[in-house]
């Protein structure tokens, strides 16, 4: 990763400090930050300790001409930040260090802050979407959001501000969505969504088609794998399908739908997938 150009990228972000009162350059404290968090500080203070070990070496990126300010500073100036404008910076520099290529995987996926709830400070769990790349394991970019309903609006914010052309997203049943099918495809991407009750009409045409007796006597692609879960062994048949007669207006809706996916877990408990690429991608894991 490029820190002169990150140092470049959080060079346009506005300070809205007076400039005559100004010691600390805004980009300076922002790569501290920046440092210091992947480092694994958790608090101002432990940002500012962590300026003041690793000076000498902050200084060969960012000016630090009067040092490393101190933690109220620190926390004062970041608190002043757009931080739409420092989250957009972000992901364009993440892309920059990574550039996404044909048929790699985008996990996108919601998650709450480990630790992040305080109910004595009457203070909210911090919820994330975030888009993972599988491949380098790098999260290529993330937003906050107010509870877990709010995925279904937030993961096409987060869609906007990638670069997704020639990927396959994958995204759970949360995100199974038209609307953000629809925006992968425009992107120039493809989906692979997992579908459940949220989605009725498709849930039910997975459930009509894909009965027990017919996946005993399936004669189509499979894919069979075998691992020890939970002290016993585990069994799980991956089938892939072209679309049937009866997923053909639902195509309709669902843009560039072209692939079905099932996979058969312990006692017929299935998981179903719809996927815009016929490419077979029945080994990628998926949480039960």
């Amino acid at each position: 990763m490029n820190a002169f150009d990150l140092m470049n990228r959080l060079s346009v972000i506005y300070d809205a400090r007076q400039q005559w009162k100004i010691d600390h350059k805004l980009a300076d404290i922002l790569l501290l930050v920046i440092c210091a968090v992947i480092a694994g500080c958790e608090g101002w203070e432990e940002i500012e300790d962590f300026g003041n070990e690793r000076l000498d070496w902050l200084k060969k990126y960012g000016e630090f001409e009067y040092g490393i300010p101190s933690h109220h500073t620190i926390s004062r100036i970041v608190a002043a930040i757009n931080p739409k404008q420092f989250q957009k910076c972000f992901i364009e520099w993440m892309q920059a260090c990574h550039r996404a290529t044909n048929g790699e995987i985008i996990a996108i996926d919601g998650k709450t802050a480990r630790g992040s709830y305080d109910k004595g400070k009457d203070k909210g769990a911090i919820h994330m979407v975030s888009a993972f790349a599988t491949a380098n394991e790098l999260v290529l970019g993330q937003i906050k959001i107010n509870d877990k309903s709010n995925e279904i609006t937030a993961i096409p914010e987060l869609l906007e501000l990638l670069e997704i052309r020639g990927c396959l997203v994958t995204i759970d049943a949360m995100g199974c969505q038209r609307d953000i099918a629809k925006k992968i495809v425009d992107k120039g991407a493809d989906y692979l969504l997992a579908v459940k009750g949220n989605q009725g009409k498709l849930h039910e045409a997975f459930e009509n088609h894909f009965s027990v007796e017919r996946m005993n006597q399936w004669k189509g692609d499979t894919f069979r794998t075998e691992e020890k879960s939970h002290g016993r062994m585990e069994t799980r048949l991956h089938i892939v399908s072209d679309i049937f007669d009866e997923f053909v207006n639902l195509s309709f809706d669902w843009k560039g739908m072209k692939t079905l996916g099932i996979i058969c877990l312990q006692e017929w408990k299935m998981v179903y997938l719809m996927l815009t690429t016929s490419v077979c991608v029945i080994t990628f894991p998926l949480r039960n």
